[in-house]
């Protein structure tokens, strides 16, 4: 089989590489020539652990290619998948469709034999009857069908997560577009993968409500992270009390300075607004983007009280800045609050991430970036964990300790143990988490 992959962005490239490890003829097309002649050079444009290996492996067996010529890409192609941007538009904060909306008219340019046009960009409800009808109004003789497949890709484990999926779903406007599908994901079926066939509406709307569901957990156990400061219960030994329960899960029960990156803060307002506009209004979903985007802006508070009330004149060590780790993600990420708030402060902020300070340095100015951990924290007022990458989970606390004016630390992200940082001689200051826990 054949496919057109229409973008090179993280969805783009990450599902064009795996489909080609599935054997399948994959051309990916992109309007940006530099990334073309990157991707041709073998280099990629996005962190993404294994993806360069994934890819060199299949552009050298044939199976992988890119272009900018979108009439070359759709030679041929069984299927030409939309996997273009969908920011939140601004001033309103519906998902901006923009790119969706001129790739299908480009598509339209050259349909020229049967194909499935595929939304695999997260849309909302009623993008993929839209797609259909500006096809069909620029190519009244186009023969094609137009299906929905989002993406439920993790940022840092994307690959794994589109080999070893907890479901595909695809919705699909007619069987023979079904069918299509079928054959491109047969080599998940063959390992038992549950496949959602339903509508496009259906697949359109169980994306977003994935997405807000996952951001009301992590938004819940933030409000009671903050409910067992009050009252001097730990945070951790709660979630694992719930999340044992098979009803309600473990995961996205991690208490933090909320949730950022590229899908939970933009497809929770699309859900709003779209909710909104139908009369149906998700008053839950509403609370969620609202207590989220105040806990992140409260975070620099904290910082703020462990350091006596005050950051002028101090340094504030600062590791990590991604959203989260494992990738170079910095939207919505929760230190575009934290830090701008630390420098209004006072407070100079000298900063470390192992994979995103190229594309923080142009959204954060005025931060001294380290080449290493240690960097960041040498003579600084205290330190203060923004993103949990594997690497701060083991610092050497006794050169961290000698490295700063003072042993204080706010651990954002709760990857240390509070009654081992007392032992360490640290103000340890943690997310609902008393600092000495009672003995049991």
């Amino acid at each position: 089989m054949r496919i057109a992959m229409i973008g090179t962005g993280y969805v783009g490239l990450v599902s064009g590489a795996c489909f080609s490890e599935f054997g399948v003829h994959v051309t990916c097309v992109d309007k940006d020539a530099g990334k073309i002649e990157r991707l041709k050079r073998g280099e990629i444009p996005i962190y993404e652990p294994g993806l360069d290996d994934l890819v060199a492996r299949n552009v050298a067996a044939g199976r992988l290619s890119f272009t900018l010529d979108l009439k070359e890409a759709m030679a041929g192609a069984d299927a030409v998948f939309i996997a273009v941007g969908t920011p939140t538009r601004r001033g309103d904060g519906h998902a901006d469709l923009s790119y969706v909306y001129a790739a299908a008219e480009e598509i339209a340019a050259h349909l020229d034999h049967y194909a499935v046009v595929v939304n695999k960009s997260t849309v909302p409800v009623g993008t993929g009857r839209e797609v259909e009808a500006i096809i069909r109004r620029a190519n009244p003789n186009a023969d094609f069908d137009v299906a929905s497949n989002p993406e439920f890709l993790r940022e840092g484990s994307a690959i794994g997560d589109f080999m070893r999926p907890d479901r595909v779903v695809i919705g699909a406007s007619s069987e023979r577009a079904a069918d299509v599908m079928r054959r491109l994901y047969r080599p998940l079926y063959l390992i038992e993968t549950p496949i959602v066939l339903t509508s496009l509406e259906t697949a359109e709307l169980t994306k977003y409500a994935a997405n807000t569901f996952l951001a009301t957990k992590i938004t819940f156990i933030n409000e009671i992270a903050d409910l067992c400061e009050k009252v001097g219960a730990n945070v951790h030994d709660v979630a694992r009390g719930i999340g044992l329960d098979g009803r309600i899960g473990k995961k996205f029960l991690h208490p933090g300075p909320g949730y950022g990156g590229s899908c939970f803060p933009k497809d929770t307002l699309a859900l709003v607004r779209t909710a909104q506009q139908a009369g149906s209004p998700l008053r839950i979903v509403e609370t969620v983007v609202e207590i989220n985007d105040a806990r992140k802006k409260r975070m620099a508070e904290r910082i703020v009280a462990a350091c006596d009330g005050s950051l002028a004149g101090k340094t504030v060590g600062v590791l990590g800045v991604t959203f989260k780790p494992n990738t170079d993600d910095m939207r919505d990420a929760p230190s575009l609050d934290i830090v701008p708030a630390l420098q209004a402060a006072g407070a100079t902020v000298r900063a470390f991430d192992p994979a995103g300070m190229h594309e923080a340095a142009r959204l954060l100015p005025g931060v001294e970036w380290a080449k290493d951990a240690y960097g960041a924290l040498e003579g600084a007022d205290c330190v203060a964990i923004l993103t949990e990458w594997n690497e701060f989970r083991a610092l050497d606390l006794k050169r961290v300790k000698a490295l700063l004016k003072r042993p204080v630390m706010i651990d954002l992200r709760n990857i240390y143990n509070p009654a081992d940082m007392a032992a360490a001689g640290f103000a340890y200051s943690s997310i609902g988490r008393p600092a000495e826990p009672k003995n049991v």
